[in-house]
């Protein structure tokens, strides 16, 4: 049997949580800053981001990333401080900045979404940022790409894609580039939003329209559901001393 727990509350919209150096990091889209928390709840805050932080990540070196929602760029920490990494706004096709996954060589993938076009359903990209700040489009037709993740071989990325009701998987190249796009799994009824990868190959995934939280196999099954009552559970991830604490960013709503 699982239980809940509140580990932290009053947020305005936590987004994007990573466990990194025996805390959990998460970015509050509304308070515009990202908080380091403690296991016992204690809370610190790490960053301010007046253009609203989303995906995080850290290069080898150990300096953090930060995702720069509405300004689109990607802000590193320098001695506190952001300052611009890579500038994305000639590349993420009028879309806006969002979440984000480091891999082990120091290149963020990131991907653009459109808040506002609910009807429309507009299709975005998959943006790579390099080590030393360079952009590269690697995947276009993106619907509603969130939460990517990267399986710990370094060999395969996998992404929600939330307006199709699906997690898609990408094989990452010696160089970066993606190939062999393909479903990893499709979830009708569900939209994924922020996911996480566990020990067993296995995704959980944020269920933003199901206040739940879903684990899923590849190939779709549904191997377990965490409810969260009336809130919406929109990002998750697996932490703690032995990496098997699953931690959920819930919220009665995502309106500001």
């Amino acid at each position: 049997m699982r239980s809940l727990d509140t580990l932290v509350t009053g947020g305005a919209f936590f987004e994007g949580p990573r466990w990194h150096d025996g805390r959990l990091w998460v970015s509050d889209f509304w308070r515009h800053h990202v908080l380091a928390v403690s296991l016992n709840g204690t809370a610190e805050t790490v960053a301010e981001v007046p253009g609203s932080p989303s995906g995080l990540g850290w290069l080898p070196d150990g300096t953090q990333l930060i995702v720069s929602m509405m300004d689109n760029q990607v802000l590193r920490l320098e001695n506190g401080k952001p300052a611009v990494h890579a500038d994305l706004s000639s590349y993420s096709g009028g879309g806006t900045a969002n979440d984000m996954v480091v891999d082990a060589e120091g290149r963020a993938y990131i991907g653009c979404v459109d808040y506002m076009a609910w009807d429309e359903q507009p299709t975005t990209v998959l943006l790579r940022v390099d080590p030393d700040g360079g952009v590269a489009v690697v995947s276009d037709g993106m619907s509603f790409p969130n939460g990517p993740v990267i399986t710990p071989d370094g060999s395969t990325l996998i992404i929600a894609e939330s307006w199709a009701e699906r997690l898609t998987a990408f094989d990452i190249q010696p160089d970066g580039s993606l190939a062999g796009r393909r479903v990893w799994a499709d979830i009708p009824g569900s939209p994924p939003d922020g996911i996480t990868l566990d020990a067993e190959g296995a995704v959980w995934m944020a269920d933003a329209g199901g206040n739940r939280a879903l684990r899923v196999r590849e190939g779709g099954e549904i191997l377990e559901e965490i409810s969260a009552g009336d809130l919406g559970v929109f990002a998750c991830a697996l932490g703690g001393e032995d990496g098997r604490t699953l931690f959920l960013c819930a919220a009665p709503t995502y309106d500001p």
